[in-house]
């Protein structure tokens, strides 16, 4: 980490503007004049920033800059932060919306493609915007949160569905908000009896960390049952600086959980995630997700092989506490949610016992009770009100109340056709001449 006052862009900038979030993302690096009194840019480089036909605009927060190596155009942060050329690239596999969030979206600003839990898109801003972007179709194209009354008819779709008990905040960075913002959308998402968990997902600590103030975490710390996923991607994204922002959400009771993304040349090695996770861990935060990198338009540069995940977690299986082994899951194409992924341990199964390996290679074989059924006469009656509101799936088959699953039994399509006719028996009453005699 370079100091600020060595780089002649900042040399009379106060400890407190550098200290202000607000001063971070006014003076975000979006041009290459800027950029290159930071580090000493490629040809490729200036090609990439010279060039209107990248989808994704660009914009670092000071803090961010000074992570970044000036001279190593391999540096895994310079990775995340610069454009390239090889954004324009757009592989046959790639898509424009890869989850399908458009397509599951009953009002604008909403995904409800899981049963219980939905996703609230509350700006399109965030305060550096990551080349890996999934988001790219819609990230920075006005660079502002939306206004409470585009938010509210989100809200008032959670409101009168009953089943949503749990709530996703994103973006876009939904921290790059005022706080009176902030508070005044935790505040009527709180006043939803059936909303039990609000989670936040965000990437100000590792990018803008001066953003996490002692009057943000006061104000959050009233909204508990509250959790915050933080994304880090490489052990240099930890500093001073986030440390001290991490320890203030910690301290405030906010369960922290990560959320990394595989990418290659950056982070696709097993010891580079170990010392990130140990890292986090000490500072509260337990690894959650390692995502595969999404098929959207213009990342396939930064993809790895799905089995490269894999040894990351085969790796980290053993060698290190559970704590710190995540799930390493693909979010499914075309909105099929989160698939977990992890190295197979049952290697054979009969009737009473089962063959399993442990991370060393040792093979060893577990006996199964004479008798597996199974008997929870202790929760009969939350079992009976669970299945019958359950969500559809594979377990319904262990259930035994289907035989079979066929496509079109999903249960997010039928959602998604019910908010469709929902949508055309509004456009109809609203197209409907009024009687002149009433």
């Amino acid at each position: 980490m370079r100091d600020y006052r060595e780089i002649s862009l900042w040399k009379n900038v106060t400890p407190e503007e550098w200290n202000d979030w607000h001063w971070q993302l006014s003076n975000r690096i979006t041009d290459i004049e800027a950029l290159s009194e930071i580090i000493t840019l490629t040809s490729e480089e200036k090609k990439a920033l010279n060039d209107d036909l990248l989808e994704l605009r660009m914009a670092i927060t000071p803090y961010y800059a000074t992570l970044m190596d000036p001279n190593d155009v391999n540096c895994p942060i310079r990775m995340q932060a610069v454009p390239t050329s090889k954004e324009r690239y757009t592989a046959e596999e790639d898509f424009y919306d890869p989850l399908a969030e458009d397509r599951y979206a009953p009002v604008p600003g909403f995904v409800h493609r899981y049963p219980d839990r939905g996703i609230l898109l509350v700006t399109d801003q965030c305060s550096m915007y990551c080349r890996f972007c999934t988001r790219r179709r819609f990230a920075g194209e006005v660079d502002r949160p939306k206004s409470r009354e585009e938010i509210q008819a989100a809200i008032d779709y959670i409101e009168r569905t009953p089943v949503l008990r749990d709530i996703l905040i994103t973006g876009g960075d939904p921290l790059t908000m005022e706080d009176e913002n902030l508070e005044w959308l935790l505040t009527s998402l709180r006043r939803i009896p059936h909303v039990e968990i609000i989670r936040i997902g965000t990437r100000v600590p590792a990018v803008m960390p001066q953003r996490i103030t002692r009057s943000l975490v006061s104000m959050l710390r009233q909204f508990h049952p509250l959790w915050i996923n933080v994304h880090f991607n490489h052990p240099k994204e930890i500093t001073p600086y986030s440390t001290r922002a991490l320890n203030m959400l910690a301290d405030a009771g906010i369960p922290l959980g990560n959320q990394s993304v595989l990418l290659r040349g950056i982070n696709d090695c097993p010891y580079i995630f170990k010392e990130l996770f140990h890292k986090l861990l000490v500072n509260r935060v337990r690894p959650y997700y390692i995502y595969q990198c999404d098929l959207s338009r213009g990342i396939s540069h930064f993809r790895t092989s799905v089995g490269k995940g894999i040894e990351i977690i085969e790796f980290l299986r053993g060698h290190t506490t559970g704590m710190a082994v995540p799930t390493f899951v693909v979010d499914a194409p075309g909105g099929g949610g989160k698939i977990p992924l992890m190295p197979n341990y049952l290697l054979a199964q009969g009737e009473r016992r089962v063959v399993l390996r442990n991370f060393e290679g040792a093979i060893t074989v577990y006996t199964e009770p004479e008798d597996a059924s199974s008997h929870c006469h202790g929760c009969k009656e939350i079992c009976m009100r669970q299945s019958t509101s359950s969500g559809g799936g594979v377990s319904e088959l262990l259930e035994g109340s289907r035989l079979q699953l066929e496509p079109q039994v999903l249960k997010r399509e039928e959602r998604r056709h019910q908010w469709m006719e929902e949508k055309k028996d509004q456009s109809l009453h609203a197209s409907k001449p009024e009687c002149p005699f009433l």
